[in-house]
């Protein structure tokens, strides 16, 4: 059963996973026929990894969103044909040089089910051993409740200082899910699945998937753009073409130019060529700055101001979750890419002439980041 409910707002992890049962599990990289840019699995064992980042001292630190739990089950917001259950399994996990995963920080809400886990998202660093983090839900602040003290956090960005506490020590900066709640920026239903995040000044901006926007956390909260829904051009299990797809913002990343870059996944069909990358100026709509790209979860910069962009499914998720590293240039109608074949790719870092990739992006215990040279 397809509900308007999973058609309007699968934020693509859920596509990913059931785009992979029925493509086949892949334990590796698949073949990329670009020999000098073929990845380099350097971890795995990771249960469903997100975004990453570098800390300014160097290290690589991975969001994984976990894998669920058994506990305050109900149907899910997706789908109500399915059950959603809460857990404290998700982490950040932290990388070493040799492919050690350490999780630094473990406990943190995990929602949804096995094969579509939504919890820790994306980080932002603000010193050496501290950084904002989004967790993710996947519905309304009553959704969200229903799961009891173990969702408390979902919806969410928190605050996580790793050393001078004992443990590391995680206070709320925002209620996301409320803020969608209040102002409803699309004005369609309500909504939240908080996912890229960046600094801005004193507070954050962040893409919240759910709600289709993008927002500040900054003087109580405001909009800073919303994406407006996509027209199919293919015929879907809801009609012929023009049913309007929603546009699924998934990261956002300032720009050499001071500008805020935002990248769209676009939701069911997921058509291939359907997303594009937004460049804002607060106060201004968006401006396409890319288009004909695919179910596009994640976006960089690297320092000479070249704009990469990690595609989650190159052919479109219900074809298959075989996804590309991408490079991006102002103005095409279609993506260079660097590294195809990867399983279902998510988040990007860049760092010293290489881009860092979290791959099997849905996989309890077989995530993996992935290394390829620029």
């Amino acid at each position: 059963m397809i509900t308007r409910k999973l058609i309007r707002r699968i934020a693509g992890i859920g596509a990913v996973a059931l785009a992979a049962s029925a493509a086949g599990s892949s334990s590796g990289v698949a073949h990329t026929s670009q020999t000098s840019h073929v990845p380099k699995v350097i971890a795995s064992g990771l249960n469903s990894p997100r975004q990453l980042a570098f800390s300014p001292g160097g290290s690589l630190y991975v969001a994984e969103a976990g894998t669920t739990g058994s506990t305050a089950c109900r149907p899910s917001a997706l789908d109500p044909t399915v059950d959603a259950c809460v857990g404290l399994t998700g982490s950040v996990a932290r990388i070493g040089a040799k492919g050690s995963v350490t999780r630094v920080v473990t406990k943190l809400p995990s929602v949804g089910t096995a094969a579509e886990p939504l919890g820790p998202a994306d980080l932002v660093f603000t010193g050496n051993h501290r950084f904002a983090l989004t967790i993710g839900l996947g519905g309304t602040p009553e959704y969200r409740a229903s799961f009891g003290p173990k969702g408390a956090r979902l919806g969410t960005l928190v605050d996580v200082e790793l050393r001078g506490h004992g443990s590391p020590r995680v206070t709320k900066i925002a209620d996301l899910a409320r803020f969608e709640e209040r102002t409803n920026p699309d004005q369609t239903d309500i909504d939240s699945n908080p996912v890229g995040v960046a600094r801005s000044g004193g507070g954050y901006v962040y893409a919240d998937a759910g709600a289709n926007a993008v927002n500040s956390t900054r003087h109580g909260g405001s909009t800073i753009a919303v994406l407006d829904p996509v027209p199919t051009t293919v015929p879907s299990p809801v009609g012929p073409p023009g049913f309007p797809a929603d546009a699924v913002p998934t990261d956002v990343v300032k720009g050499p130019d001071g500008a805020w870059y935002i990248s769209q996944l676009v939701g069911f069909p997921f058509e291939k060529g359907a997303s594009t990358i937004w460049r804002v100026v607060p106060g201004h709509a968006p401006a396409a700055y890319a288009t004909g790209l695919t179910n596009v979860t994640s976006l960089a910069f690297d320092k000479g101001g070249r704009l990469y962009a990690v595609e989650v499914a190159a052919n479109g998720l219900l074809n298959g979750p075989i996804g590309a590293l991408v490079r991006v240039r102002a103005g095409s109608t279609s993506p260079q890419v660097v590294a195809g074949g990867l399983f279902a790719p998510y988040g990007l870092a860049l760092r010293g002439g290489h881009a860092y990739v979290t791959t099997h992006s849905t996989e309890a215990g077989a995530g993996q980041v992935v290394r390829i040279h620029l």
